[in-house]
């Protein structure tokens, strides 16, 4: 039964010197993007002194997790500045594949040892809005990971969706968990400790980082599932 949706590639109709100039604009987003997400990790890091508390860990583990290994996850399926480009797209999703699994070990390293500390220091757990929006990325981390199972394995499983459709939910629902761990990043940074760490216009430019990445993403997953309708002559 033919379709009145389509997915278009994204620069369609457009110039070769418009296109050309698109395709640089858009390598330079990602490879921006790349950078973005490392110098925050580092900074992040430096800032937490990994080995001096229990806590100093958290905040390592948690950026490494979803600053890093999420954001690769998502980026190597991009055509424009990934390290992974020369890599078939089998080898591209076992790429993602490791990646998803290192994002789920990292963060719940990361969980272990803010429990940990918050039981040594006997303070509350789930107090803030931050260790809230935290404990719901967690949670659609694993139910993405669910739908990564039922995307790879959907012949195995006997599912009735098209493996269009599971791609698709995956996709969208993968986007949504990346928002959400930007919203529970940003939210990082009005904990006492961060704003006790950090000070004054570095605290603005940090703030406005894990953004940059949130946007590649978005639009990266959006033009390369986001349905088009077929225009009629």
């Amino acid at each position: 039964m033919p379709s009145d949706v389509e997915y278009s590639p994204v620069g369609e109709g457009l110039g070769m010197r418009d296109f050309w100039l698109y395709a640089w604009m858009r390598r330079a987003a990602v490879i921006s993007a790349h950078v973005t997400s490392l110098i925050l990790t580092i900074t992040v890091s430096m800032l937490s002194r990994p080995g001096t508390s229990l806590f100093s860990w958290h905040p390592v583990c948690m950026t490494v997790a979803f600053c890093v290994f999420m954001t690769e996850g998502v980026l190597l399926f991009s055509a424009e500045g990934s390290p992974f480009c020369f890599k078939s797209r089998k080898g591209k999703v076992r790429v993602h594949w490791l990646c998803q699994v290192l994002v789920l070990t990292a963060a719940a390293t990361g969980l272990g040892f803010i429990v940990a500390s918050k039981s040594v220091s006997e303070h509350p757990h789930l107090t803030s809005w931050h260790s809230l929006l935290g404990s719901c990325t967690l949670a659609f981390s694993l139910l993405q990971a669910v739908f990564g199972i039922s995307v790879t394995f959907h012949k195995e499983l006997h599912l009735s969706l098209p493996p269009s459709r599971l791609k698709l939910y995956h996709a969208t629902c993968g986007l949504l968990v990346y928002l959400l761990a930007t919203v529970t990043v940003v939210s990082a940074f009005f904990s006492d400790w961060f704003q006790a760490s950090v000070k004054g216009p570095l605290w603005w430019v940090l703030l406005l980082l894990p953004f940059f990445p949130a946007l590649v993403v978005m639009n990266q997953i959006t033009n390369a599932y986001l349905p088009r309708k077929k225009m009629s002559s």
